[in-house]
């Protein structure tokens, strides 16, 4: 739900001919805040404690002694919902991705892509804004080894104001899952005018937010 909804806002936005075309960062943000508090609302009503970000998730297993094994299955459906999630974008989208030239455009629909390329840089900016993820989150949520008291409305606003203050260099993916998956899922759908997936930028939407969320989560349990 989360990747339906947050990259089918960036489809809506960026590709050609659809009824959003164009509208904007504002209309972006607003939409993956609204695949979080839906994502959020999903994993609470099936059993998934709230978890929809690995990241998240192995800061947790790795110093707050969150269950492995339970971890680990939910780095597994939050990778795989991901990917299935980007199949569906693409499936709701298939006749504005034939029309849509950029090959760029198409690209961001599914990953994230920094707006100035800096390897240093964008790397700072997903641990900052992953770290302000995971230490708000765990404040919103409250003393517990997991997400399951964070309600869903909270955590959609802490996301929304990420992507609003410090989604402009990156962005802000925040989430290893939300750009790893989409990015698989784009270099294998047969997209036209599809060109790289740019794989050698994917590893710092994964390698930030895992430090980000460590360092958030050390930092509280510090405080």
């Amino acid at each position: 739900m989360l990747v339906i909804l947050g990259c089918g806002v960036v489809a809506n936005v960026v590709l050609q001919q659809t009824k959003g075309y164009n509208s904007g960062w504002i209309v972006i943000t607003f939409g993956w805040a609204m695949g979080v508090f839906i994502g959020v609302n999903t994993s609470l009503h099936f059993g998934g404690g709230g978890h929809i970000n690995p990241a998240v998730t192995l800061a947790l297993m790795l110093f707050n002694d969150f269950d492995i094994v339970l971890g680990t299955k939910y780095i597994i459906a939050q990778m795989l919902g991901a990917i299935i999630g980007a199949n569906v974008v693409w499936f709701a989208y298939k006749k504005h991705f034939d029309v849509t030239s950029g090959a760029d455009a198409v690209r961001g629909v599914f990953c994230n892509s920094p707006a100035i390329r800096s390897t240093s840089h964008n790397l700072i900016t997903e641990i900052v804004a992953t770290f302000v993820l995971a230490f708000g989150a765990l404040c919103m949520a409250g003393p517990a080894d997991s997400l399951a008291n964070l309600k869903a409305l909270p955590y959609a606003l802490l996301v929304l104001g990420i992507g609003l203050s410090l989604g402009g260099p990156t962005g802000y993916a925040i989430n290893p899952a939300r750009d790893l998956g989409p990015r698989i899922a784009h270099f294998l759908l047969p997209i036209k005018t599809k060109g790289s997936s740019d794989w050698s930028y994917s590893w710092i939407p994964v390698i930030g937010p895992i430090i980000g969320a460590c360092i958030g989560i050390i930092i509280y349990n510090m405080i």
